[in-house]
């Protein structure tokens, strides 16, 4: 759910989220996941420095983009930005696993949100990929894949079902042949 407004959740409503976070698997207990709260006026800081950085790169948005991106935000209550911590001392388990970690910590969080009655939204739009702006989230691009972030708060309007095709063709029997 893109369009969410205030309120978002309470201290320890997030605190539950992020709890079920932490629950996430997590081969060799690395705790990859790392995230980062931007609420109040820090929103509008982090629309201007991520659009800042965008309108710099050799992919600039129109400004339609940029004005309906400032727009949403402008709405945002909790911003959620993502990240995983790349431990290159130990290569016994690969980063990929870290990444998988990370995202099923972002899922337990947005289920848990969920859950709660509030609506989230994964973004890794505007600047999400540029090392400069994951250097100024405080995720420097040695050690950090910067993953996006979550838009959190309460649903603008009802969250419609959305129509997904059926497990059926995705799964099949392996009889090992």
């Amino acid at each position: 759910m893109k369009m969410v407004v205030a309120p978002a959740p309470s201290d320890e409503e997030l605190a539950l989220a992020l709890q079920a976070a932490v629950a996430a698997p997590d081969h060799g207990n690395l705790t990859p996941w790392r995230f980062k709260l931007i609420r109040g006026e820090n929103i509008q800081k982090f629309a201007d420095l991520g659009i800042t950085i965008r309108q710099r790169s050799d992919n600039p948005f129109p400004e339609e983009k940029v004005a309906a991106s400032r727009q949403w935000l402008s709405e945002v209550p909790l911003i959620i930005a993502v990240a995983c911590h790349i431990d290159y001392s130990n290569t016994k388990i690969p980063e990929s696993e870290r990444m998988l970690s990370a995202g099923c910590a972002v899922m337990n969080m947005m289920n848990a949100l969920n859950a709660l009655g509030y609506g989230t939204f994964w973004s890794t739009g505007i600047a999400t990929y540029d090392d400069e702006f994951q250097a100024a989230l405080g995720f420097d691009s040695l050690d950090y894949r910067f993953m996006g972030f979550l838009a959190v708060g309460t649903p603008k309007v009802a969250i419609p079902k959305k129509e997904r095709k059926s497990y059926t063709e995705f799964v099949e029997e392996w009889t090992g042949k």
